[in-house]
């Protein structure tokens, strides 16, 4: 365990308790979200084993069931919720018809951040630099994901992928603090430190 420095920060990960609204953090990244009746059901596409390990121990944090597949894509894995009624405010929320569009007055925290992260960021060996993937064709998410991480003192670059990039030590060293610690089958070397 990496040594905790000064006062946790309000908007930490660890400052919260983890819930079903949590998941907005997959949505305003490549996260898709679709309903079903009274029920809905989040989805994403990820590229590493650990992280499809590591998404089903935040999601049974929230008591949401978890399935996964390989995906059309090589090397990587389909990951989704089964559909669940409490999922079913979220996709209020973040669905306007069968468009994904993330709420008007969107904002990330650190929990919403690790689940970004945990599901489609990337440290670059080192670069004090990471990269925050978005979805493919969810133009309307990009710019809210840029205001939300100005609101926590992240300014970013756009990047290809599509992606977004926080450069510079002191932000990576404060974007460590507020999604907090990796789980056990997280590779150090693939979480900001």
């Amino acid at each position: 365990m990496r040594p905790s420095r000064g006062q946790l920060p309000i908007f930490a990960a660890a400052s919260a308790d983890p819930g079903p609204g949590d998941l907005a953090g997959l949505l305003i990244g490549p996260g898709q979200v679709v309903r079903m009746g009274g029920t809905a059901r989040v989805s994403v596409v990820v590229d590493a084993p650990w992280r499809v390990h590591a998404l089903d121990a935040e999601l049974r944090r929230r008591d949401l069931a978890m399935q996964w597949e390989p995906s059309t894509v090589e090397g990587h894995y389909g990951v989704r919720t089964s559909y669940s009624g409490v999922l079913a405010e979220l996709s209020a929320r973040w669905l306007r018809g069968a468009v994904k569009a993330p709420p008007s007055a969107f904002l990330l925290d650190g929990v919403r951040l690790r689940l970004w992260f945990t599901a489609a960021g990337t440290v670059t060996p080192d670069s004090p630099e990471l990269l925050l993937r978005l979805g493919q064709n969810d133009e309307q998410c990009w710019t809210p994901a840029v205001r939300a991480l100005a609101v926590l003192g992240f300014p970013v670059e756009a990047a290809r992928g599509p992606a977004l990039r926080i450069s510079g030590r002191r932000r990576i060293r404060r974007f460590a603090e507020l999604i907090g610690e990796p789980l056990p089958v997280v590779p150090l070397t693939a979480w900001p430190a």
